[in-house]
């Protein structure tokens, strides 16, 4: 089976590049001040917004000064997997939420459902404040028939190496994905089941086991291509699942797996073990050497969203630099909004740099457009690996 999915992941990595996220740590740009018509505005409808966002994204901090400056109540369901966000919206055809989070990767999986409404991007008076490639994402990518992009830039961050520092070390002082397999940490290992294989093929890579670009590349053109490149992963897989401990599926099954399940190190979201070693815990997250892999996730509005006036007062406020920068601490990740790191407290910038050094930055995997099709397949061999 054959597809457009070549063009959209060349689309992609214009938009999404390691470059991007590059200009994201050093950029700066002026602070717009919220409009208040705005904030009047979102007094006119129900007074509260109701959104499904992954599960770490909104503290309570954030939720509160939210609510304490506009008034607003914030109705918050929290998922941790796209395939989450695409069912919730296909059983309530598009109702029930006023904004849900998408990662930049999904618009092919987006674009045929209508589902979802263009943004009035005038409405926005901090739009000024967020990486301007970032916004090209959703302009590139998610301008659906021609009428304008589905999607805005929220948070961004990736998916490598996390670990506890009293308990495990990497052997050469930089982890790989292939240590959440290695047979010296069998038992006390954890990763997401599709992207824990998809490193697993980076591995492959490294080791010389699968050529250079199978995975992120050839694998993304066809199912033809894919299927011969993820045959290997799923063997690979399959034949060394018993050192895997935990199959995570959200950001507390992952700070729950290293604090209190024995898990020593596994493939982590960089916000979990991070915003744990901001609250002083033994846990570190580092790009691994077959690079991390780098995301966006978003902002859209279903089509049966109801209370308008208060969307667009949350994400302006989302784009507002202190705000931002505050929930840096709780969350761990990084945020879209220019200036927002000069509001995150001192632990930030340094566990940045722990990170990613060296040349992590330039060797970020911008996760591929995926197609439905992709998913499709993937789903069919997580099943395998699941079940043997």
């Amino acid at each position: 089976m054959t597809n457009d999915s070549s063009m959209k992941t060349q689309r992609a990595a214009k938009a999404f590049t390691r470059r991007t996220l590059m200009k994201t740590t050093v950029a700066t740009g002026a602070i717009a001040v919220a409009s208040p018509a705005i904030v009047r505005d979102a007094f006119s409808s129900s007074g509260e917004i109701n959104i499904l966002m992954w599960s770490d994204y909104l503290p309570e901090g954030f939720v509160n000064s939210f609510t304490n400056d506009t008034g607003i109540k914030l109705n918050f369901t929290g998922i941790g997997s796209n395939e989450e966000i695409i069912n919730k919206m296909k059983a309530t055809q598009g109702s029930g939420f006023d904004i849900c989070s998408p990662t930049n990767n999904r618009s092919g999986q987006w674009s045929n459902l209508g589902l979802l409404q263009p943004f009035d991007t005038k409405k926005l008076a901090n739009l000024a404040n967020v990486n301007p490639p970032m916004i090209a994402i959703g302009d590139n990518e998610w301008n659906f028939d021609g009428k304008g992009s589905h999607w805005l830039p929220h948070i961004w961050g990736t998916e490598g190496i996390g670990w506890g520092t009293d308990k495990w070390a990497p052997a050469d002082g930089e982890p790989s994905y292939g240590d959440v397999w290695d047979k010296a940490n069998a038992g006390k290992t954890m990763m997401r089941a599709h992207s824990g294989m998809l490193g697993a093929g980076l591995y492959l890579e490294r080791i010389g086991k699968l050529k250079p670009g199978s995975v992120l590349v050839d694998a993304y053109q066809s199912e033809e291509k894919m299927r011969p490149v993820w045959d290997q992963i799923t063997k690979f897989c399959i034949e060394n699942k018993s050192n895997i401990k935990l199959l995570w599926d959200d950001a507390d099954t992952q700070k729950n797996g290293l604090l209190n399940e024995g898990v020593i190190v596994g493939q982590t979201w960089d916000g979990p073990p991070l915003a744990m070693k901001t609250g002083g815990e033994p846990i570190t997250y580092q790009a691994p050497k077959e690079g991390s892999m780098a995301w966006v996730d978003g902002m859209s509005v279903p089509t049966g969203a109801k209370n308008i006036d208060q969307i667009y007062a949350f994400i302006d406020y989302c784009y507002k630099p202190e705000p931002a920068g505050k929930a840096i601490d709780d969350h761990g990740y990084n945020s879209v909004v220019l200036g927002a790191d000069g509001f995150a407290g001192q632990a930030y910038k340094k566990n940045f740099a722990e990170a990613y050094p060296g040349s992590a930055l330039g060797n970020l995997n911008p996760w591929p457009a995926e197609g439905q099709w992709y998913a499709d397949v993937r789903t069919e061999y997580v099943n395998k690996f699941k079940t043997a």
